[in-house]
């Protein structure tokens, strides 16, 4: 019996919710996992886990047994990692999170020459516009557009994120240069699907605020579907300038409204603070901030209590 390995199932499983998610988690069959909290139950001669067609729950046994197995985990991962931050070459699989258009466009090419740098390092890039979870999602870092609130995170500043607002020729030739923010309710514009309240892109035009339109006639949850569709002269687009950057120069795309853009938002590399970045964490950091022009690291914050 492996008895560290059925402990991880055996958390797993109540962190789940079920031996099906923890399967899945996992890797194994749910008959599997069953059969690693059954060893365990048989060795310690008590029921860990009370489970129904529906659901599951923890038994008193099983609610102490749990803490002392998080601990026990905990120390084993300390242990391992310390072998590991004292080897000189980076080395292992480095999980990282990225927004979709400046994951694709700015972070891939960073993580392929990191690569080459690093041969003996592996890295899984998830690129997503949801907010990852670190912990929970097991990454080792993540990189963050908008302010970071997280108190038990580092935060290493990069480049800000900067948007444009452009038309092809053909488009503006139809339609008009819009001169002021308040020109936009008179034409199409392009938006995109996650842009809301909570994070939707304002405009300043002297001392009025104007929101991009709402109840845009062509609405796509993807960055370059947006790009392609003004490059077809159906509207006016506002996306990062990192992917509108190739059709400014070479023509295709007009930027407008200069003057009215919205205000840059920061930039952030982050990762977990409790513990010591491992040398694959700390070379990527490293290479991505060089890259980047990121100015002093912040110092390494504390969570509040409750959050």
């Amino acid at each position: 019996m492996d008895k560290l390995r059925s402990m991880e199932v055996f958390v797993t499983a109540v962190d789940a919710g079920s031996f099906a998610a923890a399967a899945k988690a996992l890797d194994m069959s749910a008959v599997m996992v069953g059969k690693h909290v059954q060893q365990l139950e048989a060795h310690l001669g008590a029921r860990l886990l009370q489970r129904s067609t529906r659901s599951q729950g923890l038994t008193e046994v099983g609610r102490s047994f749990l803490d002392d197995c998080k601990r026990v985990l905990e120390q084993v991962r300390w242990a391992e990692s310390a072998v590991e931050r004292s080897r000189q070459a980076p080395q292992g699989l480095l999980r990282v999170s990225a927004p979709v258009t400046l994951g694709s466009l700015v972070i891939a090419p960073l993580a392929a020459e990191f690569l080459h740098e690093h041969p003996q390092v592996r890295l899984d890039l998830q690129l997503t516009d949801s907010v990852a979870d670190l912990t929970g999602e097991s990454l080792d870092a993540a990189i963050r557009i908008g302010r970071v609130s997280d108190e038990s995170l580092v935060a290493r500043p990069l480049t800000p994120y900067r948007m444009v607002i452009a038309g092809s020729p053909a488009y503006l030739k139809q339609h008009g240069v819009p001169q002021r923010a308040a020109d936009l309710s008179r034409h199409v514009c392009l938006s995109h699907a996650v842009w809301q309240r909570r994070n939707e892109w304002t405009l300043h035009d002297g001392g009025s605020a104007v929101r991009w339109p709402a109840s845009a006639r062509f609405v796509c949850n993807q960055g370059d579907g947006l790009r392609r569709a003004a490059l077809a002269g159906l509207g006016l687009v506002m996306q990062p300038e990192v992917l509108l950057a190739e059709d400014l120069a070479a023509g295709h795309l007009v930027p407008v409204l200069h003057h009215c853009l919205p205000e840059p938002r920061a930039v952030n590399l982050v990762y977990a603070s409790d513990r010591r970045p491992l040398p694959k964490l700390a070379r990527f950091v490293e290479h991505v901030v060089r890259a980047l022009g990121a100015t002093e690291p912040e110092p390494p914050r504390r969570a509040r209590r409750g959050a």
